[in-house]
């Protein structure tokens, strides 16, 4: 069985532009997972909040972030896009987040395959209200479980680059000494 993190690539013309997987619709209040080992998704909550995710996220496969998970995506396109489908972005913003007092960078993409997205290379291109909309969703989701999150202001395009360079040669580095799994 393939596995979408180790078995996709991640894309030619790196880091502007790269395939996304993605994990959650947008629209949905349903927190799903790569599980590391299986490559399956798994249900890590419900969120708590009375809120939906402003964009279908997942991540960028063969990356390793920080947080020791592939690097997350947020894919900007007009419609809900299926669990586990692999689609072509680019990079136009970066959002870093503090989350449990750690560092969790989101790059922002648009499908370059949707026409209602894909003329744009900057975050800022898009309606100032769209880009609340994301910020705010992140500020807010872990609220009700007496969370706290900051979100940084969201970036241009150029920052999202070496973030995603840095995650691609993490994995690569992790790669060759073999990936070792935590349960927890």
């Amino acid at each position: 069985m393939m596995h979408p993190w180790h078995d996709v690539t991640p894309g030619e013309q790196l880091p502007e532009q790269f395939q996304a997987i993605v994990e959650i619709p947008q629209g949905s209040s349903v927190k799903y997972e790569l599980d590391k080992e299986t490559g399956l998704l798994r249900l890590d909550r419900m969120l708590y909040s009375a809120v939906y995710y402003p964009s279908n996220y997942g991540f960028i496969p063969q990356t390793l972030a920080e947080d020791d998970d592939p690097l997350d995506v947020l894919v900007l396109c007009k419609e809900p896009v299926d669990p586990l489908t692999i689609l072509n972005a680019r990079a136009i913003g970066l959002m870093t987040m503090i989350d449990a007092g750690a560092k969790d960078h989101k790059v922002l993409a648009v499908a370059t395959d949707d026409p209602e997205y894909n003329w744009c290379t900057e975050a800022g291109e898009l309606p100032a209200h769209r880009l609340n909309m994301v910020r705010r969703f992140f500020q807010d989701y872990k609220m009700l479980e007496g969370k706290a999150v900051e979100v940084d202001e969201i970036q241009p395009a150029a920052a999202a680059r070496p973030v995603i360079e840095d995650a691609l040669n993490e994995y690569s580095k992790k790669r060759r000494k073999g990936f070792q799994y935590h349960k927890g």
